[in-house]
C-alpha cells in the first residue's frame, strides 16, 4: 500500500488483498479511539477474513472471521457468539468481538468494508470457495464408511 492511497485502498497480489480500514474502538467510556485495521484475505484459505489490530500498548492481535458473516452484517444483524455485526443507521457497521477477557466494540465505515469485502470476491466469488465434491471428500473421511 502506498502513504498516498486513500483508507481502505487494498494492496493486491495474485492471491491475497491487504487493506488498512479506519475503526473506531469503543472505549469502557463510551468513547472512541481511532484504530487502523489491517484487513487480509488469502484465497488458500476463502472462506475467512483476518482483521489485524497493531495497539500501541499491546501486542498484535489477529482475529479470523467468516466474509460471509461480514458481508451478511452489512446488511442485517448477523452472527453469534465471539462475532456480531450490524448495519447502523447511518454510514457504520458494529462488528463486536468477544473473548474471554473481554468485549471489544468496533465501528467500520460501511462503505469501506463493503469495498474491501468486494474485491475478495475478485480473489474467489462468494459461493466458489470450495471446489465441487470437496466437502464431500472431507467427510467421507471423517464419516464412517456405509453400506455392505
Amino acid at each position: 500500500m502506498h502513504p498516498s492511497d486513500p483508507p481502505g485502498a487494498p494492496e493486491q497480489a495474485d492471491t491475497q488483498l491487504h487493506a488498512v480500514l479506519a475503526m473506531d474502538l469503543e472505549t469502557g467510556a463510551g468513547e472512541r479511539l481511532r484504530l487502523d485495521v489491517g484487513v487480509r484475505y488469502d484465497e488458500s484459505d476463502p472462506l475467512v477474513v483476518q482483521l489485524h489490530f497493531n495497539p500501541p500498548t499491546a501486542a498484535p492481535l489477529v482475529w479470523t472471521v467468516s466474509r460471509e458473516l461480514l458481508l451478511d452484517g452489512l446488511d442485517r444483524p448477523s452472527g453469534q457468539g465471539d462475532v456480531l455485526v450490524r448495519p447502523l443507521d447511518g454510514p457504520e457497521v458494529l462488528i463486536v468481538l468477544r473473548s474471554p477477557c473481554g468485549e471489544a466494540r468496533l465501528y467500520a465505515p460501511a462503505a469501506a468494508l463493503e469495498a474491501v469485502l468486494l474485491r475478495t470476491d475478485l480473489l474467489v466469488p462468494v459461493g466458489e470457495e470450495l471446489p465441487p465434491g470437496a466437502l464431500e471428500r472431507e467427510l467421507s473421511l471423517l464419516l464412517p464408511p456405509t453400506g455392505p
